[in-house]
């Protein structure tokens, strides 16, 4: 039989309900921060998807004023038997600034349509082509409004999912003025 006046029982049932809550406290602090991390997170992702739909670096302002043209692709074998890719081509100040620096973005498509690879590089202009061609930074030879300049990318190595078309090149930054 109970006796009514042990309270052993009741101390015992009390001591545990009182302990009990902490770690539902403590699951629901998780809960709470795993979702607050999870809409900040998403909102992060929805501000890069559009970058991230075309799959490309926004073009700089200035390439509006300029062109590029004549694109021509060539290979060649180094002596260590590498294989180095060239995209060779004209580039066009139609602005009214010096440019002095430009950074392009290189996308290769594979055959789905999907980038195989995304490539930021400098974009160098063809110093001399004899007796080989020889390349110097923008910033050697700042191109001038109205002023038309040959340039050459160069590539160690393209991936093999490439669908052998011309990639997209963007002008992702351009450094110009008077």
């Amino acid at each position: 039989m109970l006796d009514p006046d042990d309270n052993t029982f009741l101390a015992s049932q009390q001591t545990r309900e009182t302990t009990s809550w902490a770690p539902w406290i403590i699951a629901a602090v998780v809960i709470i921060l795993a979702c607050v991390i999870l809409v900040v997170a998403g909102g992060r992702g929805s501000q890069n998807s559009q970058a991230a739909s075309t799959g490309m670096a926004p073009a700089d302002p200035y390439a509006a004023s300029v062109a590029i043209s004549d694109l021509q692709m060539s290979e060649a074998t180094s002596f260590s038997g590498a294989k180095v890719t060239y995209i060779d081509g004209r580039i066009t100040n139609h602005g009214n600034q010096t440019i002095r620096a430009i950074t392009v973005q290189v996308g290769f498509h594979s055959e789905t349509g999907e980038f195989a690879q995304r490539l930021a590089m400098p974009l160098s202009l063809i110093r001399t082509r004899e007796p080989y061609v020889d390349t110097e930074p923008v910033a050697a030879a700042p191109i001038e409004p109205g002023a038309s300049r040959e340039f050459r990318l160069i590539f160690d190595a393209v991936p093999a999912e490439w669908n052998q078309q011309y990639p997209e090149i963007r002008l992702i930054s351009i450094r110009h003025g008077q």
